[in-house]
Formats: structure tokens, C-alpha cells, sequence
């Protein structure tokens, strides 16, 4: 088991991360997302995210666990974990940017911080490892 506490923290953000994943797909799936403002085919949109965000999840736990036992394949984990982050960050900024889904009065704080934190746990996890 790892005693780095750098690696500690690392693993506490992939968990925290994975964690945040399936805590917003088990609520946003059982949401209506019937408001007027929402574009057009939001919904079916979004939904197939739910694939690749739960395999995204697997990788940042898997990775978490393989770090704290200080396997070379966690590091490796934790980069294609921040690749994906970093690509799927990208595709919600470019989604809600063009949607107007940043305002204020379209949740764009929610939106914004979503966003924020993929693209901030991103360069967290690439810097991490170089």
C-alpha cells in the first residue's frame, strides 16, 4: 500500500469523481428535463453519455486501486482516465456553449461547474503523472 500522500489525494479525486458520475446519471435520469428552454433533442442527446461515463467510472476506480498498491497500470489508468475527462469536458463546453446552456436561467452555474470540474479533475490527473 502506498504511504506517498500525492498519490492518496490522486486517488481521492478519481473515487470522489467516479462517485460524482453515478450520483448525477441516478438523478438526472429520473428527471422529467421538460423545461421550454431546453434545445431541441436535449434528452437524446445526453443519454447515451451514461455508456461512456459509467466506463469512464470503472477506469478512474480501477486506477484509484491500483495507484494505493502502487501498480504501473494505475498510473496508465490515470492517464486515459483524464483523456477521456479532458474529451467529454470538451464536448460539454462546445454542447452548452452553442445551446446557450451557460445561462444563467438555463442552470448555466450547474452546467458551468460540471464542465469546470471534468476539465479541472483532467489536468489534475495529466499533470499528476508527468
Amino acid at each position: 500500500m502506498s504511504d506517498d500522500l500525492i498519490t492518496w489525494v490522486v486517488a481521492g479525486v478519481e473515487l470522489a469523481t467516479a462517485l460524482g458520475i453515478a450520483v448525477f446519471w441516478f438523478t438526472w435520469l429520473r428527471q422529467p428535463h421538460d423545461q421550454a428552454w431546453l434545445p431541441a433533442g436535449y434528452v437524446d442527446h445526453e443519454t447515451p453519455f451514461v455508456f461512456s461515463d459509467s466506463i469512464l467510472a470503472a477506469v478512474l476506480v480501477a486506477g484509484a486501486a491500483l495507484q494505493l498498491v502502487e501498480r504501473p497500470a494505475g498510473d496508465s489508468l490515470g492517464l486515459i482516465a483524464a483523456g477521456m475527462l479532458g474529451f467529454l469536458g470538451v464536448l460539454d463546453l462546445g454542447y452548452f456553449a452553442r445551446t446557450g446552456m451557460f445561462a444563467r436561467e438555463r442552470d448555466g452555474l450547474v452546467n458551468a461547474g460540471v464542465v469546470g470540474a471534468v476539465l479541472a479533475v483532467a489536468i489534475v490527473l495529466t499533470l499528476r503523472f508527468f
